[in-house]
């Protein structure tokens, strides 16, 4: 079986912030920020093409005007198991309000590639908290809100609560999906890492390594992170960590662990990562981490190693995988 790394990305044409909804998205005085359109298209289709000719299969989601953060689309779920093509069911997130109306979006177009569809109970964000390392699942959460601006001393005068996206009431179901795979439960306490996978990265052959800051966490997190990783962790700074180091993606294409990570980290990190064996590749996506609080890992979802030669796609899937290829659309 011929596997191919596969991940979804949604088409920027329509990016801009509509609900503002986390620190990133809004300047000092709440006021969401605007989106330099011509850029971020740019540095999408730089970062999608370095993927496609890497033999990564880039499958594209189409835009949708109402729902601009359908670019970042780590929300959408999760696939378990994951390269074992369609044997694996896709459990579709449950999302913050302001975006909940991309799960329809989610649900229609993976179910065209061929995916089962489950469900999650309770807020949850998909792999933005739900991470896959060689040691454990890493599922993040944090106190959920509503977002609202409040009085405060200081200038200005007010500001806003964000919280967090995914709910620990989840911890139970997601067990029951990943069965005897453990899974550590962490807590976040920073708002401007609001995700798991803002904090939190994988990578090595194995994923056996972890980028992390510390910081993001709750002190008794921190401890269960370091007890179970120990000399595999890579503590971040925070000069690296507020340039989203730790939203990067790894794929492995022909043996070989390429690490994906947005250009802004130290030199001094991309050797630290090389000496794990791994090949450091920074792309320039700055305009969605400044504007929109989401980088390399939060403009893809994992769908998995996929052969399309497999029986266990139908023509129509098939067809369907092709005609939304990055490489069949805009090569």
């Amino acid at each position: 079986m011929a596997l191919v790394p596969a991940v979804l990305m949604g088409d920027p044409e329509h990016f801009h912030i509509r609900s503002g909804s986390n620190p990133h998205t809004r300047n000092i005085w709440g006021l969401r920020k605007k989106v330099d359109l011509k850029r971020a298209k740019e540095q999408w289709h730089t970062f999608a093409k370095t993927l496609t000719d890497l033999g990564v299969h880039v499958v594209v989601l189409p835009p949708s005007i109402e729902n601009p953060g359908s670019v970042f689309p780590a929300n959408a779920g999760f696939l378990y198991p994951k390269n074992t093509g369609l044997r694996g069911r896709f459990y579709l997130s449950n999302l913050t309000p302001g975006r909940k109306g991309e799960r329809p979006l989610y649900e229609a177009f993976l179910s065209r590639l061929g995916f089962r569809i489950g469900e999650i109970p309770f807020p949850f964000e998909g792999e933005a908290d739900f991470i896959e390392t060689s040691s454990a699942f890493l599922f993040t959460s944090g106190k959920i809100v509503k977002q609202r601006f409040v009085p405060r001393f200081g200038f200005p005068p007010y500001r806003r609560l964000y919280g967090f996206r995914s709910d620990v009431r989840n911890l139970e179901f997601l067990k029951r999906i990943v069965e005897n795979h453990s899974i550590l439960s962490l807590a976040l306490v920073d708002e401007a890492f609001y995700h798991g996978d803002t904090a939190l990265s994988p990578l090595g052959p194995q994923k056996e390594h972890l980028l992390a800051y510390l910081p993001a966490l709750e002190r008794s997190s921190q401890k269960e992170l370091l007890a179970l990783f120990k000399n595999r962790l890579i503590p971040l700074g925070e000069e690296d960590a507020r340039s989203f180091a730790a939203n990067g993606f790894q794929v492995l294409l022909k043996a070989t662990p390429y690490f994906f990570l947005p250009a802004a980290v130290s030199k001094g990190l991309l050797q630290r990562i090389a000496s794990k064996g791994v090949k450091p590749v920074v792309v320039d996506v700055s305009e969605f981490s400044s504007k929109g609080g989401g980088s390399v890992k939060c403009l893809l979802c994992d769908l998995g190693g996929v052969d399309l030669e497999s029986d266990s796609f139908s023509e129509t899937q098939k067809r369907f995988w092709e005609e939304r290829s990055y490489k069949r659309l805009y090569f």
